[in-house]
């Protein structure tokens, strides 16, 4: 009669695990608030959240351009998100503040400085903007959720590679 239950039980455990790998598909993008924009990264890219620890300053570089962090013993160069697309500078150290660890996939230790993380969304909950295209290149796209927020879709690896991301001193 155990071996029935263990059975059982396994069977309701495996059939609760697979429900929840398809809940988490279809949640396959990270939301986040910089400032006053709201932007979706795909899970894979969105890398570690971590808090912001103390920010080593980095002199003649861009207002956007935080400074170096140690994570673990790996030092991250952080740019302000917000700040990046001429928006409200980021305080840090907030309660809400965070860092998205986002190069590790590209190879590159860069971290972005976010107001707050908004959880996972799921795709269908947009709708397409009908706005026109961003001139920004790593904006895939741009969303409207069921209150009419816009939202914005971050293309990371456009992002790591653009020579405005890449130029943090100043001329």
């Amino acid at each position: 009669m155990s071996k029935r239950t263990s059975l059982r039980e396994f069977q309701e455990n495996l059939t609760r695990r697979l429900a929840n790998v398809h809940a988490s598909e279809r949640r396959s993008l990270l939301g986040v608030q910089a400032g006053n924009e709201h932007w979706l990264l795909s899970l894979p890219e969105s890398g570690e959240i971590v808090s912001p620890p103390a920010l080593a300053p980095v002199p003649l570089t861009h207002e956007w351009y935080r400074g170096l962090v140690n994570v673990r013993g790996v030092l991250y160069s952080v740019v302000d998100l917000s700040r990046f697309h001429d928006g409200p500078a980021i305080s840090s150290p907030t309660p809400q503040a965070r860092l998205l660890l986002v190069g590790a996939r590209q190879g590159v230790h860069s971290a972005i400085l976010v107001s707050r993380v908004l959880g996972l969304r799921n795709e269908e909950d947009f709708e397409p903007d009908a706005e026109a295209d961003d001139p920004r290149p790593w904006v895939l796209a741009r969303f409207r959720d069921t209150h009419d927020n816009l939202w914005l879709r971050l293309d990371v690896s456009q992002l790591l590679s653009n020579s405005i991301f890449l130029d943090v001193g100043v001329n």
